[in-house]
């Protein structure tokens, strides 16, 4: 049904030449606004993070796919133990699946649960790279995109969008594109700064946590 309503949706103008500023200015005041707030916070985590593991980063860094399919690093607090990837290969090949994933450090559930570990993306925002609201950059290159798809890369990721408070696990990545083409078709500040309050009310309710 979804699929059907992108399908029949008008092609509204992309962010325009006056909204883009604006957002752009709404994004450095409030992810800069939000980072001196949360320094107290970042700080004790960082320092349990790095005492859970001496020897492994406090962030964990991924190249993620940003607007145009070009490639950024996104940044998170580390909340898997340091031979995560060395054990992803050996867990794949299990014919059950691990759940939870043993490679999740007990720190790194919490902050998971409570999105705290998505918080160092707010440097991403600063430099320009992600936006409060956006479509979720993928871990995978725009290459392996469906035409249809691409659409998504038309506008700046985001920490939030409309995946995280509408579906986050339950949906698939096809549901999600769709999800999110819909939402970016019409651009909207007024509409973004709703699904930000959402946003709040689902970390609270920690629906979807993984």
């Amino acid at each position: 049904m979804l699929g059907k309503l992108v399908a029949a949706a008008p092609r509204w103008p992309r962010t325009g030449p006056r909204r883009r500023p604006v957002k752009r200015v709404l994004d450095i005041a409030v992810s800069g606004a939000a980072l001196l707030l949360l320094a107290p916070l970042l700080a004790l985590v960082a320092v349990l993070v790095k005492l859970e593991h001496r020897d492994a980063p406090v962030l964990f860094r991924q190249p993620r796919t940003g607007r145009g399919g070009r490639q950024f690093t996104m940044l998170k607090f580390r909340t898997m133990i340091p031979e995560a990837d060395r054990l992803k290969a050996a867990l794949r090949e299990r014919s059950e699946v691990a759940w939870p994933d043993p490679r999740v450090t007990r720190l790194g559930r919490v902050l998971r649960r409570t999105s705290i570990d998505e918080l160092p993306q707010l440097v991403n925002v600063l430099r320009g790279e992600m936006s409060l609201v956006g479509p979720r950059p993928t871990s995978f290159a725009a290459s392996t995109y469906a035409l249809w798809q691409t659409e998504r890369l038309e506008h700046t990721p985001g920490i939030t969008g409309p995946w995280q408070v509408d579906g986050r696990v339950s949906m698939d990545f096809t549901e999600r594109c769709r999800a999110e083409i819909l939402f970016f078709r019409e651009p909207s500040l007024r509409r973004e700064l709703v699904l930000l309050a959402r946003t709040v009310a689902v970390v609270v309710r920690r629906t979807g946590a993984a």
